[in-house]
């Protein structure tokens, strides 16, 4: 069984991602029973047959919308973000709006090329589990969740800058002087 980061901490993955190969079409793919997470256009062409399935997940590309799930939102238990490719920096935005603008408070997972570099601020964005690149070893990439101690901007996980954050006494002397 795969292991994924949730939570910050090292569990074994329930789920599984499905992915259409290039021939394959949304509307005729058949999604297997079981915790699955399903690309947007299979939700979209399957909707009506999807819709009470109690362990189904929706993942989205870097090109498309969060806001192609609203109405549907509540229905998931999880959600992924693909990132195509480490550089690929979509998934950040696409992150923050499911839970800033649309108030998603399910599962929020960043899967395809997802590094250890990253973490710290996939999860300043929101996202609380990640399936690492599979040429990663998760016991190192679980450390980049704690590459830094503290964030001077806000962002999804800290709504105050760190100066409103940290109390100074009026007569305290600025540096060098």
């Amino acid at each position: 069984m795969d292991m994924i980061i949730k939570n910050k901490a090292i569990v074994a993955d329930d789920w599984t991602v499905l992915r259409l190969q290039e021939q394959e079409k949304p509307e005729n793919v058949i999604v297997a029973a079981g915790k699955v997470i399903v690309p947007l256009q299979v939700w979209q062409a399957q909707r009506a047959a999807l819709q009470d399935r109690k362990e189904i997940g929706v993942w989205l590309a870097s090109d498309e919308r969060p806001e192609e799930l609203k109405g549907d939102i509540e229905k998931f238990s999880v959600i992924a973000v693909d990132f195509p490719k480490f550089s690929d920096g979509r998934g950040y935005s696409i992150a923050f709006n499911l839970r800033a603008r649309l108030g998603y408070s399910g599962e929020l997972r960043a899967i395809g090329d997802v590094l250890r570099d990253q973490l710290f601020y996939l999860q300043r964005v929101g996202f609380d589990a990640f399936a690492p690149h599979p040429d990663r070893k998760i016991e190192d990439v679980i450390k980049g969740l704690s590459d830094f101690s503290e964030v001077y901007q806000t962002s999804f996980d800290q709504k105050l800058p760190l100066f409103r954050r940290v109390q100074r006494k009026a007569n305290e002397a600025a540096p060098g002087q």
